[in-house]
């Protein structure tokens, strides 16, 4: 039974994929691979179809973590269900899933920098241009969330 993860961010293009692929370069350095479902999602329809931004795939082939094309999609309600773990880059996420599916249906969902000594929102490149810093809050909130899980699987 494997623990089934979904980043959320607005679009999909950027902080979203890029907490997925980190997460999956974590747990795949850590060999648990089969013991982790990882996905993410937008809540927008914008980019519905669009890869990662290429800034995005610059900040993580620069720390080396490997992604491949995707297309942005819109999550679900369904997701909300099949996910152990909904984990959102900002307060207007849980803002937008709360307005697409209640309040009730997204008492589940964290933000992924409460995994860390600083909670709040992942710095949003898209606005700044900061791939950086973003990489960074994302990396970090990873660390802190994978170090979570595995204590609990231990």
């Amino acid at each position: 039974m494997s623990i089934k993860i979904l980043f959320i961010c607005h679009g999909n293009i950027c902080r979203s994929p890029i907490a997925e692929y980190v997460f999956k370069d974590t747990v795949r350095r850590a060999g648990l691979e089969e013991a982790f479902e990882i996905d993410s999602a937008a809540t927008s329809r914008e980019e519905i179809g669009n890869d990662i931004y290429p800034p995005a795939k610059d900040v993580m082939k620069a720390h080396g973590i490997a992604f491949g094309r995707r297309g942005a999609r819109q999550m679900t309600k369904d997701d909300l269900e099949h996910y152990d773990y909904v984990i959102a880059m900002e307060w207007y996420n849980l803002r937008n899933m709360a307005r697409m599916f209640g309040n009730e249906a997204v008492k589940k969902v964290t933000l992924l920098m409460d995994y860390t000594d600083r909670p709040g929102d992942v710095s949003d490149p898209w606005y700044s241009g900061d791939f950086e810093t973003a990489y960074r809050d994302i990396a970090e909130g990873c660390e802190g969330l994978f170090r979570k899980l595995t204590q609990k699987t231990e």
